[in-house]
């Protein structure tokens, strides 16, 4: 058989239309019947907010390479040009289905419980006349109706802003074309007074009050419109003096960047729709005619009414087993959690448990231990009002060295990070806030405290940002270690923020853009080898996108070879699955639920002896070669078994699980007539299962809440985790000296710290770098140090000679 040629664009899906996809699951999600009324309302509100930002950031892309005359292809084989017709075409019917499924099912389902948005004029004479009262008391002063006409210039349009387009005449031939902005800060859902339950929308109101702001004018039609910018505003960071500045212009840049979407009532008269098209510079394809609300955003207001019987059972985020519940002594000061991390490794996962009790807990133990000299974080996105911001400044106040490296290009966080970045310095804390051609995405924090044996460092290295609210609806995870290796991997991270050079040797994080792709590549090369030789091969990862297309191409060469691939993929994915002799050992699937999955978990079978990482990288172009990114190694065998219980409760969900066809669309995993296996209720049920069993592990991993076991258990003797061991495992060094005792060489140790690690083996406990490059492996401490003075000893003697 001829060698395949895996660059095809047959055998690639399109990144934006792949993503549409993923916003379909989640309107469905919406339409599915399965779920309380208002749970179907909250994801409809997510799908308004997703479309949103994607046509602000996708299509206004693809449009400002259209400008730009871009005519280059993607994998796929399309022009920006073939990527924006098909992208409107494939977004029209999910827009249509949203409106149709609100309007003929779930406005009448939730008018029957008792929840009613209604027209003004179906309300009752004297409710209309208090509603009257309220518009000309508390609205009417905030509105500000702008003309158009011979005196009046067009008005601007701010992004994402809904309005109404007024046609009126004063008994002259002439229509006036008026544009009212819907007030931003005054509630969608105007309640009817003395009637719990009912609502009128806002611009309801206010055209039905219309006489009060335009007296004395004929009224021909009134319509409500958005409008949709591009977000895709850059400057030219290499010549940005300052990067506060470049952002601060970037914000005011996106008010009037170029309009991607212009959405309308269906029934919007042609002269004000001609007008809008023509002053915003918009054509056909780009203009959604909407039958009902525009925007459904809004509407997260209803779902959090207290209507426990309209949604799904209330889920709080609980304790970790082995760190407790917060006391209010805990709050005040410090506690055991570093003793606990250093007696094993804990592995948090969100919301399951509480961000709260575990990640804000270290660093507010941290904030307040007087051991603690110095913290470090890496905030992409927090709280408005976050805690983990208050305890970085509670550090600085307790005289610990504290460093925050603060991504300002977070995308739409810039604003709320610009303002952290200006209380953190006038706290006096370093900040360090974004570096050329990178954005800092990493998920880590670094403490590092005095004790008794010396210094000792304490990580956080998660999937998902310091932030208390999203950590409460997305799925993620994060390792608190007291690993030396880890801790001084990050060390040289958070040098980079500050210094001048991203370091390239790390003992056992996989860091982008230096080695994770190296490393991840290796990694699925190894299993096709294991697989050649008839030897267990597996790989199952789950991210939120598979998008670069060398990672594509090596999965379809790790396919080929016989290694069984299951890609959990929240959205994105390029690959497509079950392509005859290319990809047909990939299965593909994607779980939606209540809780935004968020976590990024890779396995590697190994030959039976499997290696697990957790961290923020995405398989994505981006993540990989063009942000920082840190991935860690998890080797305790209680945290894998927790990572593997995650995994096959994944795989075997029949609830929440969707599983791609090679043309890229999707189907629901079939139940098959089985009891329902939703992965988000087994890991609360494990959860809480964990809290009853008192101090241990965080998940209580019991086989019987899976239908079986799909990955392997043993999780013996490994080789040595380092990012450049030789391929057949540790290779000890010939002259090592027998045991004896280690003489006092604690500086040696010290001296040399960047130069030896503890290696991931049963057989010898130090590992020490040669000047070389290479690595020698020792079982006693003595002989690691008698290499260390050979090496870095003699050779210091012959550089000051």
């Amino acid at each position: 058989m001829s060698e395949k040629d895996l660059t095809d664009p047959e055998y690639y899906l399109n990144r934006e239309l792949s993503e549409l996809a993923f916003q379909e699951r989640v309107l469905c999600e919406g339409m599915d019947e399965r779920n309380p009324p208002l749970e179907r309302l909250r994801f409809l509100a997510f799908f308004t907010k997703n479309t949103d930002e994607f046509f602000m950031k996708r299509v206004g892309g693809l449009k400002q390479q259209i400008d730009a005359g871009v005519t280059g292809t993607t994998p796929d084989g399309r022009t920006p040009e073939q990527q924006w017709t098909e992208v409107l075409e494939e977004a029209r019917p999910l827009f249509r289905e949203q409106s149709e499924y609100w309007r003929t099912v779930l406005r009448p389902t939730l008018a029957d419980e008792g929840i009613e948005i209604l027209p003004v004029d179906e309300l009752q004479a004297d409710a209309q006349e208090k509603l009257s009262t309220h518009f000309e008391e508390s609205i009417l002063p905030t509105l500000t109706p702008l003309a158009f006409d011979p005196a009046h210039p067009f008005p601007f349009i701010s992004n994402l802003s809904l309005s109404l387009a007024v046609l009126s005449s004063n008994g002259a031939d002439e229509t006036t074309f008026t544009r009212i902005k819907i007030p931003p800060n005054q509630p969608r859902l105007v309640s009817v007074p003395n009637e719990n339950g009912r609502y009128v929308l806002i611009e309801d109101l206010i055209e039905s009050n219309l006489d009060l702001l335009l007296p004395d004018l004929e009224i021909s039609d009134v319509s409500k419109f958005k409008v949709t910018r591009n977000a895709e505003v850059r400057r030219d960071e290499e010549v940005a003096e300052d990067l506060i500045d470049m952002v601060e212009e970037v914000l005011e840049q996106r008010r009037f960047a170029t309009v991607v979407r212009l959405e309308v009532d269906d029934d919007m008269p042609e002269e004000s729709l001609s007008i809008l098209k023509r002053h915003l510079d918009v054509d056909d394809r780009e203009v959604f005619h909407r039958n009902g609300p525009i925007d459904f955003e809004d509407f997260f207001e209803l779902v959090d009414l207290d209507r426990p019987d309209l949604k799904p059972p209330e889920w709080s985020p609980k304790p970790h087993p082995r760190l407790g519940s917060v006391t209010s002594d805990e709050q005040d000061g410090t506690n055991d959690i570093f003793e606990e991390i250093r007696a094993g490794d804990v592995l948090a996962h969100h919301p399951y448990h509480s961000f709260e009790g575990t990640v804000q807990r270290f660093l507010h133990a941290a904030a307040n231990d007087p051991n603690v000299l110095a913290v470090k974080a890496a905030i992409y996105r927090t709280a408005s009002d976050s805690k983990v911001i208050q305890s970085l400044i509670d550090a600085a106040d307790n005289g610990k060295q504290v460093a925050v490296m603060v991504e300002l290009k977070a995308r739409f966080d810039e604003k709320n990070n610009l303002e952290w970045v200006r209380q953190l310095e006038e706290e006096g804390i370093h900040v360090a806030y974004g570096t050329v051609g990178l954005k800092t995405h990493t998920k880590t924090a670094l403490v590092v405290r005095k004790e008794d044996d010396g210094v000792q460092l304490y990580s956080h290295v998660g999937t998902g940002n310091y932030h208390s609210g999203t950590a409460k609806g997305y799925s993620d995870l994060g390792l608190l270690t007291a690993d030396r290796d880890i801790g001084f991997d990050l060390t040289k991270v958070f040098n980079f923020f500050t210094g001048p050079t991203l370091d390239d040797r790390f003992r056992k994080l996989l860091i982008a853009p230096v080695t994770m792709r190296e490393r991840f590549t290796e990694m699925v090369r190894r299993e096709a080898e294991h697989a050649r030789a008839g030897r267990q091969a597996r790989i199952v990862v789950k991210i939120n996108g598979l998008e670069d297309p060398s990672m594509v191409e090596e999965l379809y060469r790790a396919s080929m070879a016989g290694v069984e691939i299951d890609l959990i993929v929240r959205d994105i994915c390029r690959l497509r699955p079950g392509i005859e002799g290319v990809s047909d050992n990939v299965t593909v699937h994607s779980i939606v639920g209540r809780f935004l999955e968020h976590a990024r978990i890779f396995y590697f079978e190994n030959g039976g002896k499997p290696r697990w990482y957790i961290g923020s990288a995405d398989w994505m172009t981006r993540n990989l070669d063009y942000r920082v990114e840190a991935v860690t190694p998890v080797e305790t065998t209680e945290l894998r078994e927790q990572l593997r219980f995650v995994l096959e409760a994944s795989l075997s969900d029949n609830r929440r699980r969707w599983v791609m066809r090679s043309d890229g669309s999707y189907e629901r995993a079939p139940s098959d007539d089985k009891p329902v296996r939703d992965v988000q209720e087994t890991l609360m049920a494990a959860t809480e299962a964990a809290l009853d069993r008192g101090y241990g592990p965080g998940l209580a991993v019991d086989p019987d809440r899976i239908e079986e076991k799909l990955l392997v258990e043993d999780v013996g003797e490994e080789e040595p985790d380092a990012d450049s061991a030789e391929p057949d495992g540790i290779v000890p060094d010939d002259d090592e000296e027998p045991p004896h005792s280690d003489g006092g060489d604690a500086s040696v140790f010290d001296a040399y710290a960047d130069h030896w690690y503890r290696p991931d083996s049963d057989t010898y406990s130090w590992a020490v770098r040669t000047t070389d490059g290479e690595r020698r492996y020792f079982k006693t401490r003595d002989g690691a140090s008698r290499r260390l003075r050979a090496e870095y000893d003699s050779s210091e003697d012959r550089d000051e000679e």
